[in-house]
């Protein structure tokens, strides 16, 4: 595969995740009083794919140098 477009496949998965992981977080800020446990887990959920966009952001700048 080509560098460019695979550094435009990652942008794209990194912008898609993006606005799937402000989702997650929206709905963890409704349902805390509801359900806090529920809550807590879509945080660490959160938690977890803005880790992974951080390392796929990583990748995108390993594939520019």
């Amino acid at each position: 595969m080509e560098v460019e477009k695979l550094r435009h496949l990652l942008m794209h998965w990194i912008e898609h995740s993006e606005e799937h992981t402000r989702k997650y977080e929206e709905l963890a800020e409704k349902i805390k009083e509801i359900n806090p446990n529920a809550s807590e887990k879509l945080k660490k959920a959160v938690e977890k794919f803005r880790e992974g966009e951080y390392y796929l952001k990583k990748a995108i700048s390993d594939l520019s140098d």
